[in-house]
């Protein structure tokens, strides 16, 4: 058994207890987040060996995505998450094989059947509303979802997320402005991974999100992407206030993404190898794993853990090559009305 530290000592509470979870809940949230991490890992692993096309990953931003998507009241909430949000689509259901159906473009692949990018994650049962490679248009859609909620007295809230260069378009003040003027119920989660793919936020923002909210007359809260405890609290003091009826606030996550942008970037231009080092220093996965040996949970069932997941990827990779293509006759699915043939192109 780890030996306990001064923050976990019989006279201290320890942190999870603190904020209303049992160890179980850590013990979960350690394990979506080492999922993910292992899922990314086998996702560029696949692209570099060419059976995978274009993949995108979450490496470094688990820790932002667990802890706020554990949040949510699964079936309840409404979620529009982005694209690099594999963790939260973890948390509300989704599995390894979902994700690598979705890499492979499957015609089984649960968010678009094989017809989107990756990661546009998709659930009528856990209400995560498809979404678009478009960026910051989830924002918008998801206050349009907490107005209709407040006005049919519904129960529920609305999550949805972004990347610190989302807060640059317009849709992003747009909705946080609509959101603050009606005191609609949702959440603004932004995961700010300091680059908008290679443009740092000291050259695309003067005020970082959480700071930004000022000027809407709404929190803003910032929380330490890179620990899971920390972002859960943020989020869910946002949440409790929108249950509340008080209105949207503005989550920040301060994190990092390890890997580029996506498969086809060149990091190297824009970032230097010690930053990226720096920042890895503070793994988030690892922090997770920290904390539950301080704890007490013992290591082998930590490294047991990491062994089922091991295997329940494979298995899901297996699964995934195997499943069937979709067919050329279904291109035009879910584009037009069924039933209803598309136009010929010609003009009256």
């Amino acid at each position: 058994m780890a030996v306990r530290t001064k923050a976990s000592s019989p006279a201290a509470r320890p942190r999870h207890e603190a904020l209303g979870l049992a160890l179980d809940d850590v013990k979960g949230m350690y394990r979506k987040m080492l999922e993910c991490r292992m899922i990314g890992e086998r996702m560029m692993q696949l692209n570099r060996m060419g059976r995978a096309a274009f993949v995108g990953v979450a490496d470094g931003q688990e820790a932002a995505e667990v802890g706020s998507a554990w949040c949510i009241r699964r079936g309840t909430d409404w979620v529009h998450p982005y694209y690099r949000d594999v963790g939260v689509a973890l948390v509300l259901g989704q599995d390894a094989t979902d994700q690598f159906l979705g890499v492979f473009a499957k015609a089984t692949d649960p968010n678009s059947a094989g017809r989107q990018i990756v990661n546009q994650f998709s659930d009528p049962e856990a209400k995560i509303v498809t979404g678009s490679v478009c960026i910051a248009t989830q924002f918008p859609q998801a206050a349009g979802i907490a107005l209709a909620l407040k006005m049919r007295k519904e129960e529920g809230i609305v999550f949805t997320y972004g990347g610190d260069g989302s807060t640059s378009p317009g849709d992003f003040h747009e909705a946080v402005n609509f959101a603050a003027v009606h005191d609609l119920p949702v959440v603004f989660i932004i995961e700010n991974n300091l680059y908008a793919i290679s443009t740092p936020n000291a050259l695309q923002m003067s005020a970082a999100p959480h700071e930004r909210a000022k000027g809407y007359g709404i929190p803003g809260l910032l929380a330490d992407g890179m620990d899971v405890l920390d972002v859960y609290e943020k989020t869910t003091r946002a949440a409790d206030r929108a249950r509340r009826g008080e209105g949207p606030s503005i989550v920040e996550t301060t994190c990092y993404r390890y890997r580029p942008h996506s498969s086809d970037d060149d990091d190297s231009r824009y970032r230097s190898k010690d930053e990226v080092a720096e920042w890895r220093a503070r793994d988030p996965v690892a922090r997770g794993r920290a904390y539950l040996l301080d704890q007490g949970v013992g290591e082998p069932e930590l490294d047991a853990m990491r062994a089922e997941i091991t295997s329940e990827i494979e298995s899901a990779i297996d699964a995934a090559e195997a499943a069937p293509d979709p067919r050329p006759e279904d291109l035009l699915r879910h584009v037009y009305a069924e039933g209803h043939p598309p136009p010929d192109g010609t003009r009256a």
